[in-house]
């Protein structure tokens, strides 16, 4: 079983350096591969992607298209059906986990 540590209802994700990161695209394309409805919500301050109906948002640092690092802010309670797709779809584009720990692999 899957198992993430959370801070705070939210999980940190990164794609290492040494790593090609990965596009929006890319990262939409494969939580909807995990069956979510991933719309990407793109404002000047930031890029969100949001998974009606449900309130979890994934926060995204991205430059031209292209991002390392995200944040998935788990509403209250939907952690428990969303975590496996979720982490899956990350893990499938070679993206890593950060805790207080350091990094580990997804």
């Amino acid at each position: 079983m899957l198992c993430v540590a959370h801070i705070d209802m939210e999980t940190v994700l990164h794609i290492p350096e040494t790593e090609k990161a990965s596009s929006i695209k890319q990262v939409i394309s494969s939580l909807h591969d995990q069956g979510l409805e991933p719309k990407h919500d793109q404002k000047d301050w930031g890029d969100w992607i949001n998974l009606p109906p449900n309130k979890t948002v994934i926060s995204i640092a991205s430059e031209r298209g292209m991002t390392r690092s995200a944040t998935i802010e788990f509403a209250e309670g939907e952690d428990e059906h969303l975590e496996i797709p979720i982490i899956t779809a990350f893990r499938e584009l070679g993206w890593y986990g950060t805790d207080e720990d350091g990094e580990y692999q997804l």
